[in-house]
């Protein structure tokens, strides 16, 4: 069985209000078996679409490539903005090796509730998926649990819109559940009345462009 363990630490800037939070690399960042065009940092596959999304939401002109170059225009970005990462699973096992979600056994998560604690400024969890099992979302739920902390509802239109307040310190953190950024997520965005009502007016855009409108008001 394939041990798949997530090769990056968390990585928040002092700067850090917001936080994205997915699960893990896929297993070849584990293996260090990169393809060409992958790079090697937090959403760095050359199949995800977190980086271009934001490539063009605030024109960073990014590299895609495995050089320290395009690491470094990734950090600056998320310094500069005050943007962190931290996925939720530390390490899973996997019968057959791939990057599903729903594939991973014997979990071991991240403690993102005690992160939170050392991490005052952060207000906004960015969630890279809902809660579907084994997703970030459905992880999370998980953790707070083990501090009896409940999410409460505040929209229930997609991307879904939760609040919770950390014990002690009475902070309030906002989480955003937005759409995946992977191709496996496609097949819901199709589904969804607006998207089919943006396909109805513009023919021409696509599920990325989709997910760019998405995703700009909370980046």
């Amino acid at each position: 069985m394939f041990h798949h363990i997530h090769p990056y630490p968390p990585f928040i800037p002092e700067t850090a209000t917001k936080l994205i939070v997915g699960t893990l690399p896929p297993p070849r960042f584990t293996t260090g078996d990169l393809k060409e065009g992958d790079v090697d940092f937090c959403y760095g596959s050359r199949d995800g679409q977190l980086w271009p999304i934001l490539d063009r939401i605030f024109r960073l002109d990014l590299k895609f490539e495995n050089t320290a170059e395009a690491i470094e225009q990734r950090e600056h970005f998320l310094m500069k903005r005050g943007i962190g990462i931290c996925d939720m699973v530390a390490s899973a096992r996997r019968e057959k090796v791939d990057a599903s979600d729903i594939g991973m056994l014997e979990v071991e998560l991240r403690d993102l509730v005690s992160i939170l604690k050392k991490k005052p400024k952060i207000k906004t969890l960015l969630f890279t998926g809902g809660n579907s099992k084994n997703g970030p979302e459905y992880f999370f739920r998980r953790n707070l649990k083990e501090y009896n902390i409940s999410l409460k509802l505040v929209s229930n239109k997609v991307p879904r819109i939760h609040t919770f307040q950390l014990p002690n310190d009475g902070r309030k953190v906002k989480t955003v559940s937005l759409i995946a950024p992977s191709g496996a997520a496609n097949r819901a965005v199709g589904s969804l009345a607006s998207y089919k009502k943006m396909k109805d007016e513009f023919p021409e855009k696509t599920t990325i462009d989709f997910r760019v409108e998405q995703y700009r008001p909370f980046f």
